[in-house]
């Protein structure tokens, strides 16, 4: 296939709208240039052009991971008087923190642990005690490879402890992505450092 000239390149990168531009460069955390680029690779098509920065947009948001996170909101969710969910969501900033679209993630974390009962925030707040017995009862059933133990008990450990760690879980409005991946999108778009402090979750008649 014979390559395209840059006239041609140039005149599917004007029929891209900048309001498109803009709206990616928003969603994914790239620059404008970089954002346009994606929409020509991906012959206008949004979707496609999101999934393509994302990971670029993950990568900044990456960076940020290490800011301290001091400003925030408390949310919760409650459903049908039965159940519910309290989660302290931090961000850098009081600016941020005041945002709707701050507030909202802080109220679809609240849902999703009202939802899927996790009972850690990341796997760094499993107990080691926990972690251990784990490990020892996967090690007791191992029956695969032993030049490839390491990496295959550790798979085993991530997906036994999926479901119970937030970060690790399917975000509940869209399981393509775990809660991690949808929490750095709103990193890649505020510019702020992101954080899960706590959570607690309430269902009438259960007691820890």
């Amino acid at each position: 296939m014979a390559e395209k000239t840059a006239k041609e390149v140039a005149g599917e990168a004007k029929a891209i709208s900048i309001e498109l531009i803009k709206k990616l460069k928003e969603l994914s955390g790239v620059g404008l240039t970089d954002a346009k680029k994606a929409l020509v690779e991906a012959k206008g098509d949004f979707d496609k052009a999101l999934e393509a920065m994302r990971k670029k947009g993950l990568t900044k948001a990456e960076k940020r991971g290490d800011r301290e996170t001091r400003e925030g909101v408390v949310d919760a969710y409650i459903h049908d008087g039965r159940l519910g969910a309290i989660v302290e969501l931090n961000c850098e900033t009081s600016f941020v923190a005041k945002t709707d679209e701050f507030r909202s993630l802080a109220h679809q974390i609240a849902m999703q642990v009202a939802s899927m009962n996790p009972l850690y925030v990341s796997e760094a707040d499993i107990p080691a005690d926990v972690k251990e017995a784990k490990l020892k009862e996967l090690e007791a059933n191992f029956k695969g490879p032993e030049k490839m133990k390491d990496q295959i008990l550790e798979g085993q450990f991530k997906k036994a402890f999926a479901e119970k760690v937030l970060l690790s879980q399917p975000y509940i409005l869209d399981d393509s992505k775990t809660v991690e991946q949808f929490i750095k999108e709103s990193i890649a778009k505020t510019g702020e450092n992101i954080t899960v402090k706590q959570f607690k979750r309430i269902e009438l008649g259960v007691t820890e």
